[in-house]
């Protein structure tokens, strides 16, 4: 015979509470962490030009507009940043344009006095230059892999220990941002009700981070000790000269011209 106490039904309904916080971060990690996978795909790396190629440009482009105080050009170049953007995917596209817009935006936002007091000129060509400038940045960033913009950077002579924290900063972006993921999914399946300590458990995730990372870095330098990792970064692929380095070594060509002439 079971006891009545077995068989007595036990109803519970929960208190309903807000998961809102939890889910925004989640989602904030997870485009994060997709973003960085993406990059670092085999097909990201668009374009058909040479990363080094890219990186100068990129570099000789922000400049330019800096320099420059002619508006026609700063337009010249906006229009050449658009028919590059429009070659990408439409998730790019859309990404990198609310970007750049949005930090334009903001530039016009603080420029405001300027043109209420009739220096309409300044505020439009720094607006438009910072527009530019995030586009190509962006452009650039979104069409070449991390590994090929590192391996640009070394044909720069830049220090191997910025190319060494820039690297394994990338790397350990997307291994916490997992582990982060795995503990704010856990935190919220375990909520049951109302739980009026949703930041000491934070706090509690915030910890167990710091902790894991600390491991990670200790056993990494372990490993790199046992290979005998010296902090040197060489770069074994050799330069292939391409049609599509050509073409895009023209256009920039013209760009440079069009500066001098406009200036």
């Amino acid at each position: 015979m079971m006891p009545e106490w077995l068989l007595r039904g036990e109803p519970y309904t929960p208190q309903t509470d807000k998961d809102t916080f939890i889910n925004k971060s989640i989602l904030s990690l997870f485009e994060v962490i997709s973003r960085i996978r993406t990059q670092n795909e085999a097909q990201a790396d668009r374009l058909y030009v040479n990363a080094v190629l890219k990186v100068v440009f990129a570099l000789l482009l922000v400049v330019l507009l800096s320099l420059s105080r002619n508006l026609t050009f700063v337009v010249v170049v906006g229009v050449y940043l658009l028919v590059i953007l429009s070659l990408m995917r439409g998730e790019e596209i859309i990404r990198i344009l609310k970007i750049s817009l949005a930090m334009a935006l903001f530039s016009f936002i603080l420029l405001l006095p300027a043109v209420f007091w009739g220096n309409t000129y300044s505020a439009v060509m720094i607006t438009s230059k910072v527009f530019a400038t995030v586009t190509a940045v962006n452009i650039l960033s979104h069409s070449s892999r991390w590994s090929s913009l590192t391996s640009a950077i070394k044909v720069f002579h830049v220090p191997d220990i910025f190319i060494f924290v820039l690297d394994i900063t990338i790397k350990y972006i997307v291994m916490l941002g997992e582990l982060s993921l795995s503990m704010l999914y856990a935190l919220k399946l375990r909520s049951v009700g109302k739980n009026k300590s949703k930041y000491t458990s934070l706090s509690g995730i915030a910890g167990t981070m710091f902790i894991k990372s600390k491991e990670m870095a200790e056993e990494m330098y372990s490993a790199m000790e046992c290979r005998g990792f010296t902090g040197e970064y060489r770069v074994y692929h050799q330069w292939k000269f391409s049609w599509a380095d050509g073409i895009f070594i023209l256009i920039n060509a013209g760009i440079i011209f069009a500066f001098l002439y406009l200036k």
